[in-house]
């Protein structure tokens, strides 16, 4: 007797994985919106490691866009839409490309009221600008919680989309940067994106 494949929901989570020129990304998703980001680790095992140790039942899809061809009957464009818009946004973003992240839709549902009230202030921060975390926490009706939000851009589960790279240190330091590399992966992320408060080094000229 064949076994009855599951009826698929819109709440159904994903994770998929995508080149860019910083390395491979992963994105967890819904057909709904993106849960997760996570930047390249040291090795591509590792980046896919972390990723599923966070959702553990997520169907998993090795490449995002070879889902496109259709040839799994268990993908479908409606349910990959959302995470092939945003990677294709996050590719260009990290390539230097003028793109714009606020039409991704996010769900940091399970993050604290405070933290959802920061990632609203920091995803309204333009591509080349950059927030204090002074100023972020001012925006979010805490003033002289800079140190809170410290805390909520260590936790900030979307990078990129909720542009955490673009939250500075008082006076503008490059600081507070977990993703792998840290503070330099931090400053290339700017440098992509013309940020003036960050200029080139000698190393970064062409």
């Amino acid at each position: 007797m064949a076994r009855r494949r599951r009826e698929r929901t819109p709440d159904d989570v994903n994770i998929s994985f995508f080149e860019s020129v910083f390395g491979m990304v992963g994105i967890s998703y819904t057909e709904r919106a993106v849960l997760a980001v996570q930047l390249p680790e040291e090795s591509e095992d590792e980046t896919r490691g972390r990723l599923t140790q966070r959702f553990p039942e997520a169907s998993v899809h090795d490449d995002l866009f070879a889902n496109q061809s259709g040839d799994d009957e268990s993908l479908d464009a409606k349910q990959h839409a959302v995470a092939i818009d945003a990677a294709t946004r996050i590719q260009g973003l990290l390539a230097g490309e003028d793109v714009e992240l606020d039409p991704i839709p996010v769900d940091v549902s399970t993050s604290s009221e405070f933290n959802q009230q920061v990632y609203a202030v920091v995803r309204m921060i333009s591509r080349g600008e950059v927030l204090t975390y002074g100023e972020v926490a001012r925006r979010a009706g805490e003033p002289g919680g800079a140190q809170a939000v410290g805390r909520a851009m260590a936790a900030n589960p979307i990078p990129v989309i909720i542009p955490c790279h673009r939250v500075l240190g008082a006076n503008q330091e490059l600081v507070g940067f977990s993703a792998n590399g840290g503070i330099e992966t931090k400053r290339r992320m700017l440098l992509a994106e013309d940020c003036p408060a960050v200029p080139p080094s000698l190393f970064d000229q062409p």
